[in-house]
Parts: structure tokens; sequence; C-alpha cells
């Protein structure tokens, strides 16, 4: 039985929540993070990359609580309802999806924002490791910019973990496309904001996604279609998004770093209330 774990996007915020989430899953005695394959998209992908450094789960909340432990991010102010409608207005007149991905890359290649560097040392801080584990799969997704198709990294693309995950944590018009061997690459999330169908082959399947169902970018594959298909082969798959509180913490700008710590104590609360995910579990 192979156990596949997907952590959609949802920033900072997404980050700290998914983080709480596994650590309050833990103190339950559910600990879901040895999992085989992990498949991350944008702030999943941070996360995947940071439980296949082995840093033990309590480290890593620390981390997310702890100011002297907690990661060099850049400030960036979003509106979640203001950033929506301000893609809704260039996929305008758009038909199909794959040449809505290819509007949002060039809407992410043509917005000025900060030098590239700069914000791959933001990702280099967060990451505990910058080597691919070579112990599971680790599934990163991005998406090219120019031709709107989705890449999936992992240990034997060649490709440096940091740029993986900073590929994938490319949100279209605040952070700056990712080099990659030549072409540029935009946030995993434009394609879907979980990617959950990436987990197919896995027995089980347990996706926690920040953003609970909703696409930003319209997708060919939402969450609820690819639980389906996952289900309809033959997996056991569970969904887990924000309660209440959880949205509450993470708030209307999940880019924010101050909604660190709130949003990984939500999360661990949630997590630890959670009833069993599996049946007979």
């Amino acid at each position: 039985m192979t156990d596949a774990l997907v952590l959609g996007g949802g920033g900072v915020a997404g980050i700290a929540w998914i983080t709480g989430l596994l650590a309050g899953l833990a103190d339950a005695g559910r600990d879901v993070t040895g999992a085989e394959v992990l498949v991350g998209t944008s702030a999943g992908a941070t996360v995947a990359a940071q439980l296949g450094s082995g840093l033990p789960l309590d480290e890593l909340y620390a981390r997310q609580t702890e100011p002297e432990l907690q990661s060099a991010e850049i400030m960036a102010d979003v509106d979640l309802a203001n950033f929506g409608a301000g893609i809704a207005e260039v996929l305008q007149g758009i038909a199909s999806v794959p040449d809505m991905r290819r509007a949002v890359g060039r809407y992410a290649l043509g917005t000025e924002t900060v030098p590239e560097a700069e914000r791959r040392r933001v990702i280099e801080s967060r990451l505990p490791s910058h080597d691919w584990p070579a112990s599971r799969t680790v599934r990163i997704v991005a998406v090219d910019a120019e031709t709107g198709q989705p890449r999936v990294f992992d240990g034997s693309s060649g490709v440096a973990l940091v740029d993986a995950v900073a590929a994938s944590c490319a949100v279209p018009g605040i952070w700056p496309p990712v080099t990659i061997d030549g072409r540029r690459f935009v946030d995993g999330g434009v394609r879907s904001a979980s990617n959950t169908d990436y987990a197919g082959g896995a027995s089980r399947v347990l996706a926690i996604v920040p953003m609970g169902a909703t696409e930003l970018f319209p997708s060919e594959h939402p969450l609820e279609l690819a639980v389906a298909e996952l289900r309809a082969a033959g997996a056991e798959v569970a969904v887990v998004g924000p309660d209440e509180a959880s949205v509450a913490a993470i708030g209307t700008n999940p880019l924010d770093p101050a909604t660190r710590r709130p949003a990984a104590e939500a999360g661990r609360a949630q997590g630890r209330e959670l009833r069993p995910l599996w049946s007979g579990a």
C-alpha cells in the first residue's frame, strides 16, 4: 500500500497552517508525514521539501511560530478578492484553459516584481535542506510561463530543489517567474491549487488544501474532479481544508508573514480534533 500526501497552495499562511495541521495530527497519534509520495504545489511545495529534509515535525512547527527561527520573507500586500478580480480581467475573452494559462504566464512575465535572485534567497531560507530526499518521491508542480504547460519536478529532473520550489511558489504578478534551463516558470497553482491528480497510483491519498476547494485560476483538474478520478481508480482519498478558526487565522492576505504563528496554531488545534482520516483508523 502506497500513501501519498498532497499539499496545496496558500502563501506563507498556508505553509504555517499545513505544518500546524500535520503537527496536530501527530499529537493525536495520526502522523501522516511518512507518506512515500509527496505532491507539493506553491505553499505545499515548500512543506513537501521541508518534510523531505528529515527535520522533525516539532522543529518544522517551531520554524513557523518562533520569531527567531522564522524564515526571512518579503511582505506582499495582497487581498485574495482583488487578486482574483485582476486575474479575471487578464482572462477576459479567452475560452480555453491552456490559452488562459498562457495569458497568466504573459501577465507574470510582463509584471515588475522583486528581483529573481532576491526571491530565491527567501526560498533558500525556508528549506532546512537544499537536496532532494533520497528516501521518498517528492513531486513539485510549476507551469511554463510561455507555453502554459505544467512541469512536475522531482529528484530525477536534474533541477535544484530550491529552484523547483521557487518556481512552484512564483505567484503571477506578485513574485518573479523562475528561470530553469532557459525557461521561465510560474506557480503550480496556475494549473490547480493542489494538483491532486498527480498522486495517481497511490492506494491512499490525503490532500491538505489551505484554500479548500477554491481554484484561483481556471483548471482542467480541479480538486473535486481529481478526487473522483482517484477514487474511481480504487484509491482511498481524504481531503482536509481549514475550519472556521483556521480560515480566520489565514485571513485575506495569506502572503503576510504575520499570519504564520496564528495560522500554525489554528492548524495544530484543528489537526488534534480531526476525526480518523481512514476507515478503521
